[in-house]
C-alpha cells in the first residue's frame, strides 16, 4: 500500500488556495483510523475522530456548511483491494474559502491533533456539483 495521507502536501494546499472556483464545495472524506490514537491519550482512532468532529462540527456550521453524509463503509468493490476505508464524510462549505478560513483558523489549529492523531490514513477532495 502507498504511503499515508494525514495532512496536505505543500503543492496541494498551493493548489486548493489558488483554485478560483467559486460557489458551494463538497469535501469528500475517507478515513481509516489507528486502532490507539498516535496521541498517547488512550483513546481509539475512532474516539479521537469523534472528539474532533464535536469540537470542528460548529466551526463548520459558523461558515455556512454542514455535513451532508457520515457514514461506514462496506469493501471496496472497484478499487485497490488493500485500499479499505472505515468511514465517508461529505462536508459542504458555501465555498472554498470558507473551508480555507475554518482550517486555518486558531480555533481549528488548536484541535486539529485530535484528527491527525486518529487516523492511519486519508482522502480529502473537494467537489463540484455539476448541473444537467
Amino acid at each position: 500500500m502507498a504511503d499515508s495521507s494525514i495532512e496536505p502536501t505543500r503543492d496541494q494546499l498551493t493548489t486548493l488556495l489558488s483554485s478560483t472556483e467559486d460557489g458551494p464545495v463538497v469535501m469528500l472524506n475517507l478515513l481509516r483510523y489507528l486502532d490507539v490514537a498516535s496521541d498517547g491519550s488512550g483513546r481509539t482512532g475512532r474516539e479521537a475522530y469523534n472528539d474532533y468532529s464535536a469540537a470542528v462540527l460548529p466551526m463548520v456550521a459558523s461558515r455556512g456548511g454542514g455535513i451532508v453524509y457520515f457514514g461506514t463503509t462496506s469493501p471496496t468493490v472497484i478499487g485497490p483491494v488493500d485500499e479499505q476505508w472505515d468511514d465517508i464524510v461529505l462536508v459542504m462549505y458555501p465555498n472554498r474559502a470558507a473551508f480555507i478560513d475554518m482550517t486555518t483558523s486558531p480555533e481549528y489549529l488548536a484541535i486539529m491533533g485530535d484528527r491527525t492523531a486518529a487516523l492511519a490514513d486519508s482522502r480529502l477532495v473537494p467537489t463540484t456539483q455539476l448541473t444537467f
